[in-house]
């Protein structure tokens, strides 16, 4: 599932990247470039903004919550969204981009001392060129989505 969402959704942006799925942000002003970007891109639109109609073989979502757990439970009720815990943090939070394994001698100099001395793993965007590992935010995303009552499988618990 690809999501193209509007400007007022950035935190959900985030976070649907952080559970591995396709979240573009939407950068334009006009309701037409929204409708082009998404129709060209095959992406569903996420949005609070009740002005954006929905258009012939474009799927258009309206957020009706600010609250995480309430955008997550929408969108399992209207289209089914499941997590894959194997998909989670596979994108970058930045810029959506596909995150790559790296080795660990080639980011010595990018991340801090103790990070190389204690981590193993390391995942780098191709495009922004930020360098991600499994540190505590890992666990802290995990309790979040308890706290918020979405399991690890799936959103079905929402």
């Amino acid at each position: 599932m690809k999501f193209l969402l509007t400007k007022e959704l950035g935190r959900f942006t985030k976070w649907l990247r952080i559970l591995g799925f396709d979240a573009a942000c939407f950068q334009g002003r006009e309701a037409g470039s929204l409708i082009i970007q998404a129709l060209r891109d095959d992406r569903i639109v996420l949005t609070r903004n009740s002005r954006i109609r929905a258009r012939t073989g474009l799927r258009i979502i309206l957020l009706k919550s600010e609250k995480l757990h309430e955008q997550f439970s929408q969108l399992h009720r209207e289209i089914g969204c499941k997590i894959d815990p194997a998909a989670m943090f596979t994108r970058c939070i930045i810029c959506n981009t596909e995150l790559k394994h790296i080795e660990k001698k080639a980011i010595k100099d990018k991340v801090p001392e103790y990070v190389f001395k204690t981590q193993e793993d390391f995942f780098a965007c191709p495009h922004c060129c930020r360098v991600y590992w499994q540190g505590t935010h890992w666990g802290n995303v995990h309790e979040i989505m308890k706290k918020m009552g979405i399991t690890h499988s799936s959103c079905e618990d929402v």
